[in-house]
């Protein structure tokens, strides 16, 4: 599969919800970081207890996202991340993934990540609103009624 390019990166980081608020001047370096990988239809990605230490972004395709028992969790489409969660709790991976078509996927390693979010907060704010928007609602105890 055709390799892309620096700016062919750094426009998909623009697309993407993690990525949205950076000029490309700020996406140029990040995408320099990323690393390409092309995976065939049913091909593994990661499996569950793998050791997190990627984060993926889909550049082409879809991939599914599966528990224990095979059932699918997610299917995800071009511009959609995952991979993510693991990364930031130091946990395994708690899904397993694999490509449903012919894929390409960008990854960053957990060091890169945490650079980039160092450098440029408007990146951890952008988990965070993907983060609370997948969030169902829950309610919030005050001190007096957990007392």
């Amino acid at each position: 599969m055709k390799r892309l390019t620096l700016v062919d990166k750094a426009f998909l980081l623009k697309s993407t919800p993690l990525f949205a608020s950076l000029d490309l001047d700020e996406l140029l370096p990040i995408a320099d970081k990323l690393s390409q990988s092309s995976f065939s239809p049913s091909e593994a990605i990661f499996r569950e207890g793998d050791p997190a230490l990627r984060m993926y972004v889909i550049a082409k395709g879809s991939v599914e996202l599966f528990n224990v028992n095979g059932e699918i969790i997610s299917t995800l489409t071009a511009v959609d991340f995952f991979g993510d969660e693991s990364i930031f709790n130091d946990q395994p991976r708690a899904y397993s993934s694999r490509s449903c078509s012919d894929s390409i996927l960008l990854s960053i390693s957990r060091t890169n990540l945490m650079t980039i979010i160092s450098e440029c907060p408007s990146v951890a704010v952008g988990l965070l609103k993907v983060y609370t928007a997948s969030m169902p609602l829950r309610p919030r105890l005050s001190k007096e009624s957990s007392s």
